[in-house]
């Protein structure tokens, strides 16, 4: 990917003491506080994207619930999606990603310092584990991220069908929904090109537990995702 390679490049001189750091934690998470963890990655986050011609527009922080707790649900663009809404998102969190992507170097890392959960869609048994989990860590006061497609959008800035069952923790903890809008999320590691370019990050209001305990999760999928698709069309 060139855009990496120009994140390396234009950062040469932090590149070594920055992956030191970010193995070091990552093979040693015990060591640190969630908010210490997530202070490290912004702070690596942000040098990669302003070295890599990536900029963060970032709209709607104010609609993050004050209490922790809650659960993101964005669209699926690429791989720079979780970097994305790091460098954007003033609150810490975690991820439920697929097995697939769990040993790409760098987002491996990442990953490990999130504490996130990779899952196994062809195992049901671990799948339904990871839900427990998940919603007991929200019900904790752990923020958590899910892709509710299921896989990346192959189609720019058109959003798949969101996915019932990837709400099912959100229902279980009765924690607010956050949908997440991400536009051009895909450019800069999903493309060729290592032109400047503006991610945009919308958090949208959240769904609170009243406003979906009656939806059927089917329901409640539609709805965020027409409300994501919509902010996107209003946005590019």
């Amino acid at each position: 990917m060139k855009r990496i390679l120009l994140m390396v490049i234009r950062n040469i001189f932090l590149v070594p003491w920055a992956w030191f750091k970010l193995c070091y934690h990552a093979k040693h998470p015990e060591k640190y506080t969630e908010i210490e963890q997530y202070k490290m990655l912004k702070y690596i986050t942000r040098r990669a994207n302003k070295g890599g011609n990536v900029t963060i527009d970032v709209h709607g922080t104010e609609n993050l619930p004050e209490e922790n707790g809650f659960m993101f649900f964005p669209n699926h663009q690429g791989l720079f999606d979780v970097l994305a809404i790091v460098d954007a998102c003033p609150k810490p969190f975690s991820v439920v990603a697929k097995k697939e992507i769990a040993n790409i170097p760098f987002l491996k890392q990442v990953f490990a310092c999130m504490k996130a959960y990779m899952l196994d869609r062809e195992d049901v048994r671990q799948a339904m584990k990871v839900i427990v989990d998940v919603t007991n860590e929200v019900k904790s006061g752990r923020n958590y991220l899910i892709f509710a497609e299921g896989t990346r959008s192959r189609n720019g800035n058109e959003v798949l069908n969101f996915k019932g069952g990837s709400f099912k923790a959100a229902t279980k903890a009765k924690c607010p929904i956050v949908p997440v809008a991400l536009i051009d999320s895909f450019k800069p590691f999903d493309t060729s090109s290592v032109d400047p370019v503006t991610v945009q990050v919308h958090f949208l209001k959240p769904l609170h537990y009243d406003d979906y305990k009656d939806m059927k999760t089917t329901d409640i999928a539609l709805k965020v995702r027409n409300s994501i698709q919509k902010t996107i069309w209003d946005n590019i």
